[in-house]
């Protein structure tokens, strides 16, 4: 069994780094920057295989072993639904990560930095409050 929650403890370091990477890759890409930082950054393409090859199967991948991780051990407490409910909200904020993506591919540049950092600010907040509530296990009852 540990095998499996190492498995969603390392899935999810991943899934919130590609939360935190992406916006950056999108705010910073070639067609938003026209200066000699926008170079160094990969093409939308890039960005857009990033996310739907790699970043989404990282995510499903948290999401099932976290899952099993629940059914294994047996948990049922307060803290893990308010967990849970955080853990839905990531993935709404990874689904604006990938229409951030969408949008940067098609030239819509208004107010992208913006919600990129909008969303960024949301990754860190829900991460911390998930680590928070797992580490802290509080008695919500």
């Amino acid at each position: 069994m540990n095998w499996l929650l190492m498995l969603h403890i390392s899935t999810l370091v991943f899934w919130v780094g590609f939360l935190l990477y992406l916006p950056a890759l999108v705010s910073f890409s070639p067609d938003t920057e026209r200066t000699s930082l926008a170079s160094d950054f990969p093409e939308p393409a890039v960005t857009r295989m990033l996310f739907t090859h790699v970043a989404t199967p990282i995510a499903l991948l948290a999401i099932i072993a976290g899952t099993l991780v629940f059914v294994a051990y047996q948990i049922i407490q307060p803290w893990l639904i308010v967990k849970m409910t955080l853990v839905v909200l990531l993935v709404v904020n990874h689904i604006v990560v990938g229409l951030l993506v969408m949008r940067a591919e098609t030239g819509n540049e208004r107010f992208l930095r913006s919600w990129c950092l909008l969303s960024t600010g949301t990754t860190c907040s829900l991460a911390t409050a998930v680590l928070w509530l797992v580490l802290a296990k509080p008695d919500l009852g």
